[in-house]
Protein backbone atom coordinates (compact mmCIF):
# COMPACT_ATOMS: atom_id res chain seq x y z
CA UNK A 1 0.00 0.00 0.00
CA UNK A 2 1.50 3.31 -1.06
CA UNK A 3 1.55 6.14 1.49
CA UNK A 4 -0.58 9.29 1.18
CA UNK A 5 0.66 12.87 1.20
CA UNK A 6 -1.55 15.13 3.32
CA UNK A 7 -1.02 18.81 2.42
CA UNK A 8 -2.05 21.49 4.94
CA UNK A 9 -3.32 24.33 2.75
CA UNK A 10 -6.14 25.83 4.83
CA UNK A 11 -4.13 28.72 6.27
CA UNK A 12 -3.71 30.38 2.92
CA UNK A 13 -2.04 33.69 2.47
CA UNK A 14 -2.44 35.30 5.88
CA UNK A 15 1.17 36.47 6.26
CA UNK A 16 2.35 36.87 2.72
CA UNK A 17 -0.57 38.84 1.31
CA UNK A 18 -2.61 37.09 -1.36
CA UNK A 19 -2.72 33.36 -1.96
CA UNK A 20 0.94 32.49 -1.65
CA UNK A 21 0.27 28.80 -2.27
CA UNK A 22 -0.91 29.79 -5.75
CA UNK A 23 2.04 32.05 -6.46
CA UNK A 24 3.98 30.86 -9.50
CA UNK A 25 7.67 30.67 -8.55
CA UNK A 26 8.95 28.17 -11.13
CA UNK A 27 9.74 29.00 -14.78
CA UNK A 28 6.29 27.84 -15.98
CA UNK A 29 4.31 29.27 -13.09
CA UNK A 30 4.91 26.27 -10.79
CA UNK A 31 3.97 26.78 -7.14
CA UNK A 32 6.01 25.49 -4.20
CA UNK A 33 3.30 22.85 -3.81
CA UNK A 34 3.89 21.61 -7.35
CA UNK A 35 7.48 20.75 -6.41
CA UNK A 36 6.31 18.89 -3.30
CA UNK A 37 3.78 16.86 -5.31
CA UNK A 38 6.40 16.09 -7.97
CA UNK A 39 8.88 14.94 -5.30
CA UNK A 40 6.19 12.89 -3.52
CA UNK A 41 5.26 11.03 -6.71
CA UNK A 42 8.89 10.06 -7.34
CA UNK A 43 9.28 9.26 -3.62
CA UNK A 44 6.63 6.50 -3.89
CA UNK A 45 3.48 8.25 -2.64
CA UNK A 46 0.19 7.04 -4.14
CA UNK A 47 -2.40 9.69 -3.27
CA UNK A 48 -2.59 13.38 -2.36
CA UNK A 49 -5.11 14.80 0.11
CA UNK A 50 -5.42 18.58 0.49
CA UNK A 51 -7.08 20.26 3.45
CA UNK A 52 -8.37 23.69 2.44
CA UNK A 53 -11.03 26.23 3.39
CA UNK A 54 -14.41 25.58 1.78
CA UNK A 55 -14.67 29.13 0.40
CA UNK A 56 -11.53 28.51 -1.59
CA UNK A 57 -12.60 25.29 -3.29
CA UNK A 58 -13.43 26.45 -6.83
CA UNK A 59 -10.23 28.47 -7.22
CA UNK A 60 -8.19 25.61 -5.81
CA UNK A 61 -9.68 22.92 -8.02
CA UNK A 62 -9.21 25.03 -11.12
CA UNK A 63 -5.66 26.28 -10.47
CA UNK A 64 -4.12 23.44 -8.51
CA UNK A 65 -5.85 20.08 -8.68
CA UNK A 66 -6.50 20.10 -12.42
CA UNK A 67 -2.71 19.86 -12.94
CA UNK A 68 -2.26 16.60 -11.05
CA UNK A 69 -5.28 14.62 -12.17
CA UNK A 70 -3.43 12.56 -14.77
CA UNK A 71 -0.49 11.88 -12.46
CA UNK A 72 -1.88 10.86 -9.06
CA UNK A 73 -5.29 10.49 -7.32
CA UNK A 74 -6.30 13.63 -5.40
CA UNK A 75 -8.89 14.24 -2.67
CA UNK A 76 -9.94 17.44 -0.89
CA UNK A 77 -11.16 17.84 2.69
CA UNK A 78 -12.19 21.04 4.43
CA UNK A 79 -11.11 22.62 7.70
CA UNK A 80 -13.94 24.62 9.23
CA UNK A 81 -13.87 26.43 12.54
CA UNK A 82 -17.16 24.73 13.47
CA UNK A 83 -15.80 21.23 12.89
CA UNK A 84 -15.62 20.27 16.58
CA UNK A 85 -16.15 17.06 18.57
CA UNK A 86 -19.63 16.31 19.93
CA UNK A 87 -20.62 18.56 22.81
CA UNK A 88 -18.53 21.57 21.76
CA UNK A 89 -19.64 24.72 19.95
CA UNK A 90 -17.58 27.59 18.58
CA UNK A 91 -17.42 30.42 21.14
CA UNK A 92 -18.71 33.84 20.05
CA UNK A 93 -15.92 35.94 18.56
CA UNK A 94 -13.70 33.01 17.55
CA UNK A 95 -12.34 33.59 14.03
CA UNK A 96 -8.94 31.86 14.17
CA UNK A 97 -8.76 28.25 12.88
CA UNK A 98 -7.97 25.61 15.51
CA UNK A 99 -4.42 24.89 14.29
CA UNK A 100 -2.37 22.32 12.39
CA UNK A 101 -3.42 19.20 14.27
CA UNK A 102 -7.09 20.15 13.89
CA UNK A 103 -6.37 20.36 10.15
CA UNK A 104 -4.85 16.85 10.31
CA UNK A 105 -8.06 15.54 11.91
CA UNK A 106 -9.98 16.54 8.78
CA UNK A 107 -8.31 13.64 6.93
CA UNK A 108 -9.77 10.95 9.18
CA UNK A 109 -12.49 9.80 6.76
CA UNK A 110 -10.32 9.55 3.63
CA UNK A 111 -6.91 8.30 4.86
CA UNK A 112 -6.56 4.63 5.80
CA UNK A 113 -2.83 4.12 5.14
CA UNK A 114 0.46 5.56 6.45
CA UNK A 115 0.58 9.25 5.58
CA UNK A 116 2.90 12.23 5.56
CA UNK A 117 1.87 15.73 6.67
CA UNK A 118 3.46 18.83 5.11
CA UNK A 119 2.81 22.56 4.86
CA UNK A 120 1.65 23.76 1.44
CA UNK A 121 4.02 26.72 1.34
CA UNK A 122 7.33 25.12 2.35
CA UNK A 123 9.90 23.84 -0.14
CA UNK A 124 11.09 20.54 1.34
CA UNK A 125 13.37 19.13 -1.37
CA UNK A 126 13.67 15.82 -3.19
CA UNK A 127 15.69 13.85 -0.62
CA UNK A 128 13.23 14.51 2.21
CA UNK A 129 10.34 12.91 0.26
CA UNK A 130 12.52 9.94 -0.70
CA UNK A 131 13.53 9.37 2.95
CA UNK A 132 9.99 9.83 4.29
CA UNK A 133 8.33 7.75 1.56
CA UNK A 134 10.64 4.81 2.26
CA UNK A 135 9.99 5.01 6.01
CA UNK A 136 6.20 5.19 5.53
CA UNK A 137 6.15 2.15 3.23
CA UNK A 138 7.79 0.24 6.10
CA UNK A 139 5.09 1.47 8.52
CA UNK A 140 2.24 -0.39 6.77
CA UNK A 141 0.13 -2.25 9.32
CA UNK A 142 1.96 -0.77 12.32
CA UNK A 143 0.63 1.39 15.15
CA UNK A 144 2.16 3.87 17.61
CA UNK A 145 5.33 4.10 15.51
CA UNK A 146 5.61 7.47 13.77
CA UNK A 147 8.37 9.54 12.22
CA UNK A 148 9.37 13.06 11.29
CA UNK A 149 11.97 14.51 8.96
CA UNK A 150 14.57 16.34 11.01
CA UNK A 151 16.19 19.04 8.89
CA UNK A 152 19.75 20.02 9.77
CA UNK A 153 19.25 23.50 11.23
CA UNK A 154 22.05 24.91 9.08
CA UNK A 155 19.99 23.97 5.99
CA UNK A 156 16.92 25.94 7.12
CA UNK A 157 18.20 29.46 7.85
CA UNK A 158 17.03 32.60 6.09
CA UNK A 159 19.17 35.33 4.59
CA UNK A 160 16.46 37.81 5.57
CA UNK A 161 17.03 37.53 9.32
CA UNK A 162 16.41 35.22 12.24
CA UNK A 163 13.93 32.32 12.19
CA UNK A 164 11.92 30.29 14.70
CA UNK A 165 12.41 26.51 14.63
CA UNK A 166 11.35 23.50 16.67
CA UNK A 167 14.73 22.23 17.90
CA UNK A 168 14.62 18.45 18.41
CA UNK A 169 16.35 16.26 20.95
CA UNK A 170 16.66 12.51 20.31
CA UNK A 171 17.63 9.43 22.30
CA UNK A 172 20.52 7.12 21.40
CA UNK A 173 18.30 5.20 18.94
CA UNK A 174 17.28 8.35 17.06
CA UNK A 175 13.77 8.65 18.52
CA UNK A 176 12.36 12.06 19.40
CA UNK A 177 12.40 13.03 23.08
CA UNK A 178 11.37 16.71 22.85
CA UNK A 179 10.66 19.51 20.39
CA UNK A 180 11.36 22.96 21.85
CA UNK A 181 10.32 26.02 19.87
CA UNK A 182 13.29 28.40 19.68
CA UNK A 183 13.03 31.90 18.28
CA UNK A 184 15.73 34.19 16.88
CA UNK A 185 17.86 31.42 15.38
CA UNK A 186 20.52 32.85 13.07
CA UNK A 187 24.15 32.44 12.07
CA UNK A 188 26.43 34.66 14.19
CA UNK A 189 30.18 34.66 13.45
CA UNK A 190 29.73 31.44 11.46
CA UNK A 191 27.85 29.58 14.23
CA UNK A 192 24.14 28.77 14.45
CA UNK A 193 22.87 30.47 17.63
CA UNK A 194 19.65 31.32 19.46
CA UNK A 195 18.66 33.12 22.65
CA UNK A 196 17.32 30.85 25.38
CA UNK A 197 14.59 31.67 27.92
CA UNK A 198 17.14 33.59 30.05
CA UNK A 199 18.29 35.71 27.13
CA UNK A 200 21.61 33.85 26.93
CA UNK A 201 23.06 33.12 23.49
CA UNK A 202 23.31 29.36 22.90
CA UNK A 203 25.30 27.90 19.99
CA UNK A 204 24.16 24.65 18.35
CA UNK A 205 25.77 22.43 15.73
CA UNK A 206 24.77 22.88 12.07
CA UNK A 207 23.44 19.30 11.90
CA UNK A 208 21.10 19.67 14.93
CA UNK A 209 17.68 18.39 13.78
CA UNK A 210 14.77 20.81 13.63
CA UNK A 211 11.11 20.21 12.78
CA UNK A 212 9.77 21.86 9.62
CA UNK A 213 6.32 20.27 10.04
CA UNK A 214 7.08 17.20 7.92
CA UNK A 215 5.62 14.25 9.80
CA UNK A 216 4.80 10.60 9.13
CA UNK A 217 1.87 8.89 10.87
CA UNK A 218 -0.29 5.78 10.70
CA UNK A 219 -4.11 6.08 10.83
CA UNK A 220 -4.31 5.33 14.58
CA UNK A 221 -2.97 8.88 15.05
CA UNK A 222 -6.42 10.27 14.18
CA UNK A 223 -8.15 8.73 17.21
CA UNK A 224 -5.38 9.83 19.57
CA UNK A 225 -5.59 13.33 18.14
CA UNK A 226 -9.34 13.46 18.63
CA UNK A 227 -9.02 12.42 22.27
CA UNK A 228 -6.26 14.95 22.92
CA UNK A 229 -8.28 17.65 21.11
CA UNK A 230 -11.23 17.08 23.48
CA UNK A 231 -8.92 17.66 26.47
CA UNK A 232 -7.41 20.68 24.73
CA UNK A 233 -10.86 22.23 24.14
CA UNK A 234 -11.93 21.68 27.76
CA UNK A 235 -9.00 23.85 28.83
CA UNK A 236 -8.64 26.31 25.95
CA UNK A 237 -11.94 26.77 24.12
CA UNK A 238 -12.48 30.28 25.53
CA UNK A 239 -9.02 31.52 24.56
CA UNK A 240 -9.59 33.09 21.11
CA UNK A 241 -5.93 32.60 20.13
CA UNK A 242 -5.46 29.00 21.29
CA UNK A 243 -4.33 26.53 18.59
CA UNK A 244 -4.02 22.76 18.59
CA UNK A 245 -0.60 22.18 17.02
CA UNK A 246 0.91 18.86 15.87
CA UNK A 247 3.89 19.01 18.31
CA UNK A 248 1.45 19.39 21.21
CA UNK A 249 -0.23 16.07 20.36
CA UNK A 250 3.08 14.36 19.49
CA UNK A 251 4.74 15.47 22.75
CA UNK A 252 1.74 14.18 24.69
CA UNK A 253 1.97 10.74 23.02
CA UNK A 254 5.74 10.53 23.56
CA UNK A 255 5.58 11.65 27.21
CA UNK A 256 2.74 9.21 27.91
CA UNK A 257 4.78 6.35 26.44
CA UNK A 258 2.00 5.66 23.91
CA UNK A 259 3.94 6.31 20.71
CA UNK A 260 7.46 6.89 19.50
CA UNK A 261 8.70 9.10 16.68
CA UNK A 262 11.79 8.27 14.63
CA UNK A 263 13.72 11.36 13.51
CA UNK A 264 14.86 10.91 9.90
CA UNK A 265 17.90 12.80 8.63
CA UNK A 266 17.78 14.52 5.24
CA UNK A 267 20.33 16.30 3.09
CA UNK A 268 17.55 18.50 1.64
CA UNK A 269 17.73 22.25 2.12
CA UNK A 270 14.45 23.78 3.26
CA UNK A 271 13.28 27.15 2.04
CA UNK A 272 10.03 29.08 2.04
CA UNK A 273 8.30 32.35 1.39
CA UNK A 274 7.49 33.69 4.84
CA UNK A 275 7.50 37.33 3.78
CA UNK A 276 7.09 38.97 0.40
CA UNK A 277 10.80 39.92 0.47
CA UNK A 278 11.74 36.21 0.39
CA UNK A 279 10.10 35.63 -2.97
CA UNK A 280 12.96 36.39 -5.36
CA UNK A 281 15.40 34.26 -3.37
CA UNK A 282 13.09 31.27 -3.72
CA UNK A 283 12.70 31.85 -7.47
CA UNK A 284 16.51 31.90 -7.78
CA UNK A 285 16.98 28.74 -5.70
CA UNK A 286 14.40 26.83 -7.77
CA UNK A 287 16.13 27.98 -10.96
CA UNK A 288 19.48 26.75 -9.60
CA UNK A 289 17.94 23.30 -8.82
CA UNK A 290 16.58 23.11 -12.36
CA UNK A 291 20.00 24.12 -13.69
CA UNK A 292 21.67 21.30 -11.72
CA UNK A 293 19.22 18.71 -13.10
CA UNK A 294 17.29 18.18 -9.85
CA UNK A 295 14.00 19.16 -11.54
CA UNK A 296 12.81 19.33 -15.15
CA UNK A 297 12.00 22.75 -16.57
CA UNK A 298 8.27 21.87 -16.63
CA UNK A 299 6.88 19.61 -13.91
CA UNK A 300 3.36 18.71 -15.07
Amino acid sequence: MKPTLFVLAAGMGSRYGGLKQLDGLGPNGETIMDYSIFDAIRGGFGKIVFVIRKDFEDDFREKIISKYENYIPVEVVFQGIDNLPAGFTVPAGRVKPWGTNHAVLMGKEVINEPFAVINADDFYGRDSFAVLGKQLIGMNGKKNDYCMVGYRVGNTLSESGSVARGVCATDVDGYLTTVVERTSIERIDGNVSFKDENGEVVTIADHTPVSMNMWGFTPDYFQYSEDIFVDFLKENIDNPKSEFFIPLAVNHLINSGIARVKVLDTTSKWFGVTYAADRQGVVDKIQALIGSGEYPDKLF
